[in-house]
């Protein structure tokens, strides 16, 4: 006979530990906290590695080509139609008051302060902020990544300060030729809809920009360039499950980004006009 006691047992299944809705919120607060440090830390670190060697020129130039040139046709395309789109709906306003020549203003401060950089931002985020994630998430689930590091090369410094400097390089630019191109789209609408003049439409665009309505227009890219990039980093870095994880991540990095840029708009417009009635 053993010696071991007696154990009772019981033929009614365990009682399930559901986990309560406060637990559920509580752990989602956490995740979401947890994500946001390490996004914040890897978007730090990409501008602190800067100031410190080693350098990627050779990098970031092949980044610049890839996000500046290769976004190039489609914001000239877009941004040629946005003008065209903005001439013909003002105009139909401003013909009921007899006031067409005022189409070059508004058309001018709409593209140059809002829906250039705007639509600039969110086109090359379709296009790049998918790439970068699709791009580093390939290499992190092919084990390129732990590749670098065993070879002693920093991931962030390598993959991606490149594709933040690059974007922040070129996104303004993208932005001031979606801005004159649309622009010229703009003149053409009004050259054969509006009867208008185009030395009296580029006369009225050019004299409504103040110096703050271009300085406004120029600011929103540079924040508008650090987000797309270093959210599509960070998704590309931080991809779980192999390649259906690339593709959750592709599609991430892009609504996350675009979701941020409009969010981030408001409170740059709000900020670029105060600065307008105070500074400049």
């Amino acid at each position: 006979m053993a010696e071991t006691p007696l154990q009772v047992t019981s033929n009614e299944p365990p009682a399930p530990q559901g986990a309560s809705i406060s637990r559920v919120l509580i752990g989602s607060a956490k995740e979401a906290v947890l994500r946001v440090q390490e996004y914040s830390y890897l978007a730090v670190q990409s501008i602190s590695n800067i100031f410190s060697g080693p350098h990627y020129f050779q990098d970031t130039l092949e980044q610049m080509d890839q996000i500046g040139v290769g976004s190039l046709p489609i914001v000239l395309l877009t941004g040629f139609f946005i003008g065209a789109v903005m001439v013909l709906q003002t105009a139909s306003q401003f013909v009921r008051f007899g006031q067409t020549s005022l189409t070059g203003d508004a058309v001018s401060l709409a593209l140059v302060r809002e829906l250039g950089p705007t639509l600039t931002s969110l086109l090359v985020t379709g296009r790049c902020a998918s790439g970068i994630a699709s791009e580093l998430g390939s290499m992190l689930v092919t084990e390129q990544v732990d590749a670098m590091r065993a070879m002693g090369t920093d991931p962030s410094r390598k993959l991606v300060t490149p594709r933040v400097v690059a974007t922040i390089l070129v996104l303004p630019l993208l932005t001031a030729f979606s801005d004159f191109i649309g622009l010229v789209g703009g003149c053409v609408a009004a050259v054969f809809s509006l009867r208008l003049g185009v030395v009296q439409f580029w006369t009225r665009a050019i004299d409504a920009l103040d110096f703050a309505d271009i300085m406004q227009g120029m600011m929103k890219p540079i924040v508008f360039a650090f987000i797309l990039s270093t959210v599509g980093c960070y998704k590309g870095l931080t991809v779980r499950g192999g390649t259906q994880g690339v593709g959750r991540a592709t599609t991430q990095a892009v609504v996350v980004s675009s979701v941020l840029i409009i969010v981030a708009d408001t409170f740059l417009t709000k900020l670029a006009l105060y600065l307008a009635n105070k500074v400049f």
